[in-house]
């Protein structure tokens, strides 16, 4: 059974299909509900513990408290199951997605994923949100009966819409970045299991369990990358007062604590921006389920909008925050160098493995047979790297290499 009763449940939270629930049938467990077995299956996969080395923003050997990809999940996973109590969703559901949101992500953040995209261009792209549907419907391989971990279809359908709907009513897809067309990972993944995309309404909103984990990301990544800004030296807290909410909140910490040191004012900050954002979602989720006329999980997915939001004068707020984080934090000079040494680092180590695929791990290296088709290649060369941790990355790249670059700011002006 699940953790909260389902006669506790909201009548729009997320229910487990009664019948087929997942790509290969397996006797359901008294003890665990089905999405809780997803869950704990997640915190155990290979891929999961391998977030604990992939960087964040900032490169975690540059300090013990920075963020990386697994402290950041766990950050998102802890707002992702207060908001589903407060709004009676199915805790365990809400709680494997935000674990799982992560998982397709290369080393280097978004600049390993941005060298990916563009070396496998010719062969399908590449999207980390698609990379995690790969991972726990094939990469993953620890169980004797099935790749991948089996999870259940509702968990599933909210890895695929982690953002929303994947094509328009046209049946368009609705991700500018690959050029009108489904991710390879998913359209893999329905021809390898015979599923036809009428089957998975791409054209619908993931339940809002798939909504409040996603806006959960958004919560955790702006308010803990203004931590660590500041912890870098990027910025001061008091850069940020332009903005109104986060203008209110340091107004009310200094208001009530004269004096306070910068690592309380920190710590109080971000525990107070947090809070807020989540009473917004709240607040603004119940209002918006009212005015569309919500009454089940169904009627969730066929909403013509996203239920699961911020009031607009918040989003505004969290829109200002994005920007100057964008300026002051991913684009400053240190972090462009940064990001440019690791794009050629793994430029380097896809290029090297697609002239010697022979020199990949036995575990990734394909049939004699399947050698000479160069997407298959490729494709295998793309998913060996997008599951390195940033050092082993490095380290590979050292062996291959003579001029692997130092990734520490320091040594990168």
């Amino acid at each position: 059974m699940t953790e909260t009763p389902a006669d506790l449940l909201a009548p729009y939270a997320a229910r487990a299909l009664p019948k087929r629930n997942r790509l290969v049938d397996e006797a359901e467990t008294p003890q665990r509900g089905p999405f809780r077995r997803d869950r704990d299956r997640i915190v155990h996969a290979q891929a999961f513990r391998r977030l604990a080395h992939k960087t964040q923003v900032f490169i975690s050997e540059e300090g013990d408290h920075y963020r990386t990809r697994l402290t950041h999940t766990i950050e998102v996973a802890q707002i992702a199951r207060s908001l589903a109590r407060n709004l009676a969703l199915d805790a365990d559901l809400t709680e494997a997605l935000a674990l799982a949101h992560d998982l397709g992500h290369t080393p280097f953040g978004h600049t390993g994923e941005d060298a990916l995209a563009a070396v496998m261009q010719p062969y399908g792209g590449f999207e980390h949100n698609a990379q995690t549907l790969r991972i726990v419907t094939r990469l993953e391989q620890r169980y004797a009966s099935f790749d991948g971990l089996n999870l259940t279809f509702e968990t599933l359908d909210g890895i695929i819409k982690h953002n929303g709907p994947m094509v328009d009513q046209n049946g368009k897809a609705r991700d500018a970045k690959l050029g009108g067309i489904l991710p390879f990972a998913l359209t893999d993944f329905m021809g390898r299991n015979g599923v036809q995309a009428e089957t998975l309404h791409l054209d619908q909103h993931g339940s809002l369990e798939a909504q409040i984990a996603a806006i959960s990301d958004d919560i955790a990544y702006n308010t803990h990358d203004i931590d660590d800004g500041v912890r870098a030296g990027f910025f001061a807290l008091n850069d940020l007062g332009h903005v109104p909410l986060v203008r209110n909140v340091l107004k009310e910490i200094d208001t009530s604590y004269q004096n306070i040191a910068d690592e309380r004012r920190m710590g109080e900050f971000t525990r107070r921006l947090i809070t807020r954002l989540i009473m917004d979602v709240e607040a603004t989720t119940r209002t918006r389920l009212q005015q569309h006329g919500v009454g089940n999980a169904e009627d969730v997915k066929r909403a013509d909008t996203t239920l699961g939001v911020f009031s607009d004068p918040v989003a505004e707020d969290v829109w200002m925050i994005k920007a100057f984080l964008f300026k002051t934090v991913y684009r400053n000079a240190q972090m462009m160098e940064l990001r440019r040494e690791a794009d050629r680092v793994l430029r380097e180590l896809f290029g090297h493995f697609f002239a010697h695929p022979d020199e990949l791990p036995s575990d990734w290296r394909l049939a004699p047979e399947q050698m000479a088709a160069g997407a298959s290649v490729a494709r295998a060369i793309c998913d060996f790297i997008a599951g390195m941790t940033d050092r082993y990355a490095l380290n590979m790249h050292a062996r291959l290499f003579d001029d692997t670059p130092d990734l520490r700011y320091g040594a990168a002006i």
